[in-house]
């Protein structure tokens, strides 16, 4: 067990699986008391019980953040309570992408897109930011993407991407003088682990990262670090920041030799 985090509390909403799960397992590593969170019981009890057995602290709640003012204030308030009273760190991770296009997105998946990646996390950061301002202050960490930046075809994804870290340089402007550091990560192609014995055939999303620095897409762990470190006192000076953790794929061009 480290002590980056020691004593300190943890929302981490999105966090039965992937990027949130790992977020989850580090901060807990670190020696924070996690709060994870999401639809799925099963999955959200086997990662807290993951924490646990590695001398972690974690609870689970479970949430479907819609988008609703009462859904992002019901996991504030269950959350805080399992946490003793008081959040340090917020990370809105959750969010869904859908898969359409322009052209066939209806107005129901336009809105229910926009309810889960935007809404939710706006409602969520109104109910928890002043409450960390009245305990002394607190760090909100919000996922970004690079598509946010560097176009393809998924507007509707992009779009609620773009509103995440718009807002994410709004809140620091809003809530930093006031002892809450609010940065973002922006991931780039992020895999899952890949089970033992899987096909070896290149997956699409690593055509994406040719001609990038990285050459390959990364990990879930790769984004769990960058969100220890904003977490951490290590980034005290580190306010309305994206961190892009993407393998290089907006910032730099590879050219071929």
């Amino acid at each position: 067990m480290g002590i980056r985090l020691d004593g300190k509390t943890a929302l981490i909403t999105g966090s039965t699986s992937n990027i949130g799960r790992a977020i989850a397992f580090a901060f807990a590593a670190e020696g924070a008391h996690v709060v994870v969170s999401g639809r799925d019981v099963s999955r959200g009890t086997e990662v807290v019980e993951r924490i646990r057995a590695e001398h972690g602290r974690a609870d689970f709640v479970a949430a479907n953040l819609n988008g609703s003012a009462m859904s992002s204030n019901d996991l504030a308030t269950e959350a805080t309570r399992l946490l003793g009273g008081r959040i340090d760190i917020l990370v809105n991770n959750a969010g869904i992408f859908p898969r359409t296009t322009t052209a066939t997105t209806d107005e129901a998946t336009f809105d229910m897109v926009y309810s889960v990646n935007v809404k939710a996390p706006y409602f969520l950061t109104a109910a928890i930011a002043p409450a960390m301002v009245q305990t002394g202050g607190g760090v909100i960490i919000n996922l970004g993407s690079w598509i946010a930046r560097l176009g393809i075809a998924s507007a509707l994804y992009s779009s609620t991407k773009g509103a995440m870290e718009t807002m994410t340089k709004a809140w620091a402007a809003e809530f930093g003088p006031l002892g809450v550091r609010v940065n973002a990560i922006s991931p780039g192609v992020i895999r899952d682990l890949i089970p033992e014995g899987s096909a070896t055939t290149e997956h699409p999303a690593e055509r994406m990262m040719r001609g990038t620095p990285a050459g390959r897409s990364g990990g879930p762990s790769d984004v769990a670090y960058a969100a220890l470190y904003l977490a951490s006192d290590e980034a005290a000076f580190v306010h309305g920041t994206i961190i892009d953790v993407d393998g290089g794929r907006v910032g730099v061009a590879v050219l071929a030799s």
